[in-house]
């Protein structure tokens, strides 16, 4: 099979309110059964509760998104030099077989200084580059950039603005990025300017000026998110809200709903798939992946599908459930979801 980077779903805040789960509905609606989801729990791992902040996550996806019967595991990758280092290939094992891997909450900074050449950020931008889809919200987001905003040394300590190095999720591709959450915050009220993930335009524009005029800032309001597919070449805008790019010459509004190409974010390139990659971590990605390949459904089933679906519009249960029965016998479970029908392959064949 060739390889085929997974999607990306950049979320600007509400990745498990009501309006994110449509956007992991749609997401998941578009990956081969079964779904197997990895949470990093690194971005928090500084915190005493980190384990409760991932199990949060954990839990969304068990209940809110049941109709893919996702089999959910969280990947305890707290902090280096400890048993839970995002080195050890044991923690970090369930990253191998996942096809989707959220990395959320905590500490953009933090995120940065743990996973920046390890085996966890190594192993999680293979899967990618293998097709996994890859879903990084708040302190998550903000670390995959070229540039991470310390918004906790700014915001809450009082540091001069100032960039860190990010992990730089896009830069193999070309595109050199900052993300900003929260772009469209109004918590601080009429009395305090909290746009731009806490920074305030004024303030923004002192980091603006801080950054080479090569990046481009993708600024991704709340409860949305940019979901960008890479193969395809395409950026979709969904939730509530938009996204808004800074670049050089100017600033560009998406709404939501609307698509643009890949290239209004930069230079885009494709790299090799590899690229960046230690050849013993990208040789137990593919061993995983190799055992991983689930079968594509047939003309017949998918012709069945469709005819169970006509069955369903025009309420005839008793056929519909005849026609379930029939693709089972082919070796399809069929699991009806809100944006339709997805099929799951049976372990063994019926009779």
């Amino acid at each position: 099979m060739a390889e085929r980077p997974g999607l990306v779903a950049l979320f600007g805040s509400g990745e498990t309110s009501a309006s994110g789960r449509k956007i992991h509905d749609w997401l998941l609606d578009r990956l081969s059964q079964p779904i197997q989801v990895a949470v990093l729990e690194t971005p928090a791992g500084f915190e005493p509760n980190s384990a409760q902040v991932a199990a949060h996550v954990a839990d969304f996806f068990r209940h809110h998104l049941q109709n893919y019967r996702p089999q959910v595991t969280v990947v305890p990758a707290r902090k280096r030099g400890t048993p839970f280092s995002p080195d050890d290939p044991a923690i970090v094992a369930p990253l191998l077989e996942a096809n989707v891997v959220f990395m959320g909450p905590g500490s953009p900074t933090y995120a940065v200084r743990q996973l920046r050449d390890s085996l966890a950020w190594h192993t999680l931008v293979a899967r990618h580059r293998l097709g996994a889809a890859v879903v990084v919200a708040s302190a998550g987001l903000i670390a995959a950039s070229a540039r991470a905003l310390p918004v906790y040394e700014i915001y809450k300590v009082g540091e001069d603005p100032h960039w860190h190095e990010g992990l730089d999720f896009f830069g193999p591709y070309g595109l050199s990025l900052v993300f900003v959450s929260h772009w469209n915050n109004r918590e601080g009220g009429a009395d305090l300017d909290t746009s731009r993930c806490f920074m305030g335009e004024a303030r923004f524009e002192q980091l603006l000026a801080l950054l080479p005029t090569d990046v481009t800032v993708v600024g991704i309001d709340e409860h949305t998110a940019l979901v960008v597919d890479l193969e395809a070449e395409t950026c979709r805008v969904m939730g509530r809200s938009g996204v808004t790019l800074l670049r050089e010459g100017g600033e560009e509004r998406f709404a939501r709903g609307q698509a643009f190409p890949v290239s209004e974010l930069g230079p885009f390139q494709r790299p090799e798939p590899q690229a960046g990659i230690p050849s013993e971590v990208w040789e137990r990605v593919l061993a995983a992946r190799r055992d991983e390949v689930a079968p594509a459904p047939s003309s017949d089933v998918l012709a069945l599908v469709e005819e169970r679906e006509a069955a369903r519009a025009r309420r005839d249960w008793a056929a519909a459930d005849a026609l379930r029965e029939r693709i089972a016998a082919l070796g399809w479970r069929v699991i009806d979801t809100p944006t339709g029908p997805s099929l799951q392959p049976l372990v063994e064949k019926p009779g």
